[in-house]
């Protein structure tokens, strides 16, 4: 049954109504169905190469071909459909977990039973990480390191550990901007690296979901990782124009070995959560369906354990390495500003928001 133009414009208010944001992808083809039902085809110039946003967008609608106006109103009127039913339902979960912490957008943190737990809270952009998640978790480093809790815990909400950085980052920049865009973005990951080196007390990753890129680099300034074994581990940078982060240059290959190591961060290669637990970057992996249960009860066993103990420890261990990572991070950071400003980090993001606007 064809959508009436009534159900068009009342799908069009409950969208304003919307308090989640869809998330970019969706947003996109919301653009694309709306443009197609009411201006038929594309029929707009094509925008310039560096205007992602734009670019993107031309993408999304053009890709609808001749799909008819009647069926683009359809489509866009269940699409709105199924997003209020999702955050419909989102609204009916359980209360704020016990001992939450106030102030974070993209974070659950909570405290409770001497355990400090940041869930990254972006499940429906795979936990991508945005520049106010950046800072978000800076902060939330910051607090769980000078609070009473004796361990820190990082996950994921959703099915995702992490997508890694949000490429959505790099969006909406003007060419004249280019080069204050990746100043900025390399100081704001020099300080989110510095804060992972020195985070004090002992901090344990917990990846429920597949992780990719950054949020697999700082494994390696974690003190224990443990996987479901649905998670994977990929450092895609070649791909994308760009270079190793998170320390990665100088861990990696001290934990697994440099032509390991080289496989990850030069030529892409995708991890088990077996294989990486056999090459050292996960601790110990664990059967999806008892995951929580069995990781859980084991953190909270640690968390009894003597805090100030632990912490010295932790320190005594990460003492040996501290200054070296510094540097590395620092170089790390340098390197990835010069990859942002050339051509083929610029091609290799375009080509990445031209594949998603292939809806």
């Amino acid at each position: 049954m064809q959508s009436s133009q009534q159900d068009f414009e009342k799908a069009q208010e409950q969208l304003k109504l919307l308090k989640n944001d869809p998330g970019n992808e969706t947003k996109l083809k919301l653009y694309a169905l709306f443009k197609q039902a009411t201006e038929g085809p594309c029929n707009a110039p094509k925008p310039g190469m560096l205007d992602f946003v734009k670019k993107a967008k031309w993408d999304a609608w053009n890709s609808l071909g001749n799909l008819s106006q009647d069926n683009a109103r359809q489509k866009y009127t269940e699409l709105v459909s199924s997003l209020v039913s999702a955050e419909s339902a989102d609204q009916k979960e359980a209360p704020p977990e016990e001992g939450r912490h106030d102030g974070y957008e993209t974070l659950l943190v909570t405290t409770k039973n001497n355990i400090t737990k940041i869930m990254f809270n972006r499940p429906d952009k795979k936990n991508a990480i945005n520049h106010k998640m950046y800072r978000e978790i800076i902060k939330a480093l910051e607090e769980a390191g000078k609070n009473d809790s004796t361990i820190a815990v990082i996950t994921g909400n959703g099915d995702y550990y992490s997508s890694g950085n949000d490429l959505n980052n790099f969006t909406n920049i003007q060419p004249g901007d280019m080069e204050k865009m990746a100043k900025d973005g390399a100081v704001l990951l020099r300080e989110f690296v510095d804060h992972f080196i020195d985070f004090p007390k002992p901090l344990f990753a917990v990846v429920n979901g597949p992780a990719i890129g950054i949020c697999v680099t700082v494994l390696g300034l974690c003190d224990v990782v443990y996987a479901s074994d649905r998670a994977t581990f990929h450092t895609p940078f070649s791909q994308l124009g760009q270079s190793p982060e998170g320390c990665s240059s100088y861990l990696f290959p001290k934990i697994m070995g440099l032509a390991k190591a080289n496989e990850m961060l030069l030529f892409n290669k995708k991890l088990t959560a077996a294989e990486a637990c056999a090459q050292g970057l996960v601790t110990e992996v664990f059967p999806e369906r008892t995951f929580q249960k069995e990781v859980w009860a084991r953190l909270e066993a640690y968390a009894a354990l003597p805090k100030n103990c632990l912490a010295m420890s932790k320190q005594l261990l990460r003492s040996m390495d501290k200054e070296k990572l510094h540097e590395v991070n620092s170089r790390e950071c340098e390197l990835l500003q010069e990859r942002w400003l050339s051509d083929e980090c610029v091609n290799a993001i375009v080509s990445f928001f031209q594949k998603k606007a292939k809806l």
